[in-house]
């Protein structure tokens, strides 16, 4: 039976060969940094492995209550970082199938591609950036710690020993920034891709471009998963109305998620058949940089979801600065030992400094954990007596 499932495992593999775009990445190019790591994967093709290990780690895991741009609003319709990783990953392959790429690496990159953001969405991130740089250990950057969680924290700082295409996919996805057109850079080898990575970490404005065609179809997918819905979350928490929308964006993307996801992801495919690269239309790429202006100026700046900001803030100081004397103590009881440090192996613990090890911890947090750890150490408690 096990080799009877290889040889349907090694059918499509050849079936790739034929079916897939010429620009398309095939599942048995997939390098891999452990190359002692030559086992059989049974029936799974690697990029499908690859997938099912992030899927399968603690880091995805968290992604339930990591907030993606709303947080500490108690509302059950409000998207969180795990919706927006299940859209992303949904609309990579809708396109990737009529582009004719593989979806197991669409899938493995999307689910991949948040997994470093720490809690509190990018008001968090650039919180915890300004202690990092403060402590001297440069920026903290989410593309960059999602490598560090995959590829040197999880399963006890041995990694997972993802395939290169899926790390530097993830490394490159900045779906912040305005993209009409992008073409893949490929041929990278992982000593190319650390190299790229450390002058990430030493210039967070240099520019990551995915090796695979699948890397550059999830990087502009990342916004066309989250614009949409960014807006309607606004309309429900009442910050914007529809009507407000820019006259362009209502005439050629539409006025609501479902609307603006297909006239994107439409002409995303319409733009990019059988090319070596993927692009919009100018009218459409027009129209999706005019949308992200608005929502920018009119959602994420709106101080009404940022009046919490400055306790964030000061909270993760506080904790930044008590996790930090308890890794130089060797303080046991502390959460930073009891939850992360005394599961990881030696190398991790020999090659990292407290404020790293605390930069990971951090990062490593949902936000209801990270209110859990502020109350239990910053707040007094009750004290129960014995009734006389």
């Amino acid at each position: 039976m096990i080799t009877d499932l290889r040889t349907l495992r090694d059918q499509l593999d050849r079936q790739e060969t034929e079916a897939l775009s010429p620009y398309a990445t095939r599942s048995h190019q997939a390098i891999r940094r452990q190359y002692e790591e030559r086992i059989d994967f049974g029936h799974r093709q690697n990029f499908a492995v690859d997938a099912d290990r992030i899927l399968h780690s603690r880091a995805y895991t968290r992604y339930i209550d990591k907030t993606q741009v709303f947080y500490l609003i108690d509302h059950e319709h409000i998207s969180h970082r795990v919706l927006h990783v299940q859209l992303l990953s949904k609309i990579s392959r809708t396109i990737g199938r009529y582009l004719r790429l593989n979806e197991d690496l669409l899938e493995a990159i999307a689910l991949g591609h948040d997994i470093g953001h720490p809690p509190f969405g990018h008001d968090g991130e650039a919180i915890l950036s300004r202690l990092c740089e403060a402590n001297g250990i440069g920026p903290f950057l989410h593309s960059v710690q999602g490598i560090r969680f995959l590829d040197t924290i999880e399963k006890g700082g041995q990694g997972l020993n993802l395939s290169l295409q899926v790390l530097e996919g993830i490394a490159g996805h900045d779906g912040e920034s305005h993209l009409e057109r992008l073409a893949p850079d490929r041929g990278k080898s992982f000593a190319e891709f650390y190299r790229e990575i450390e002058h990430k970490q030493n210039d967070p404005h240099h520019n990551l471009k995915p090796t695979t065609l699948e890397g550059c179809v999830v990087r502009l997918a990342d916004t066309i998963s989250y614009i949409g819905r960014d807006l309607e979350d606004a309309i429900l928490l009442q910050l914007v109305r529809r009507q407000d929308l820019p006259p362009l964006v209502k005439e050629r993307l539409g006025e609501t998620n479902g609307t603006i996801i297909y006239t994107l992801v439409t002409d995303l495919i319409a733009q990019s058949l059988n090319k070596n690269y993927v692009c919009y239309s100018g009218e459409i790429g027009e129209a999706l940089r005019s949308l992200k202006e608005f929502n920018y100026r009119h959602i994420y700046q709106d101080p009404r979801i940022k009046a919490e900001t400055a306790k964030i803030e000061d909270l993760f100081a506080a904790l930044f600065s008590r996790f930090q004397q308890d890794v130089k103590h060797e303080k046991k009881d502390s959460p930073i030992w009891a939850d992360f440090l005394l599961h990881m192996d030696a190398v991790y613990l020999h090659n990292h400094q407290p404020p790293e090890m605390v930069r990971d911890f951090l990062a490593s947090m949902t936000d209801a954990y990270f209110l859990r750890q502020s109350q239990d150490l910053f707040f007094p408690k009750t004290i129960t007596v014995p009734f006389v």
